[in-house]
C-alpha cells in the first residue's frame, strides 16, 4: 500500500512488547518502516493462506485428536487477529469517495470509483 499519502497514522502489523498497537506517522508510504510493514503484512497474509489449507486438510481427514483441534483453533485465532489488523490498517489508508487523489476526484481517470482487489491476497489493493 505504499505511495498513498493521507493524514491517518498507519497501524503497523506488529505490537509493542507490551502488546499495544504500534503506529507510523503519516508520510509518503515509501520509507523503510512502511516498506518493512508492507513486507510483513504480505508474509502474514501468506501464512494465513497456508494455515487455511492445513486446516482444510486436517478437517477433511476427519481423524483428528482433541489436541490437534485445540492447536488448530489457537493458530486460526492468532491468524485471524493478524489478518484483522492488516485489514484495519489497509482500510484506514484507503481513499474516501470525494477525496482529491493526485488531482482526480471521485475515482479513476476513466470515471470508475470502485477499488479493484488484486488476485493475490498478499498484494496491495490497486487503483
Amino acid at each position: 500500500m505504499t505511495g498513498h499519502t493521507n493524514n491517518v497514522p498507519r497501524l503497523l502489523p506488529w505490537a509493542s512488547p507490551e502488546g499495544k498497537p504500534c503506529f507510523l506517522l503519516p508520510g509518503d508510504g515509501t520509507g523503510y518502516v512502511s516498506r518493512l510493514a508492507d513486507r510483513v503484512e504480505t508474509e502474514q497474509l501468506g501464512l494465513a493462506a497456508v494455515l487455511i489449507e492445513e486446516a482444510r486438510k486436517l478437517l477433511h481427514g476427519r481423524a483428528w485428536t482433541s489436541g490437534e483441534l485445540h492447536l488448530l483453533a489457537v493458530e486460526l485465532t492468532e491468524s485471524l487477529d493478524t489478518v484483522r489488523r492488516v485489514a484495519e490498517s489497509r482500510g484506514a489508508r484507503l481513499p474516501v469517495a470525494g477525496d482529491d487523489i493526485d488531482g482526480e476526484i471521485d475515482g479513476d481517470a476513466d470515471g470508475g470509483d470502485m477499488q479493484r482487489a488484486s488476485a493475490n491476497p498478499g498484494s496491495p489493493v490497486t487503483r
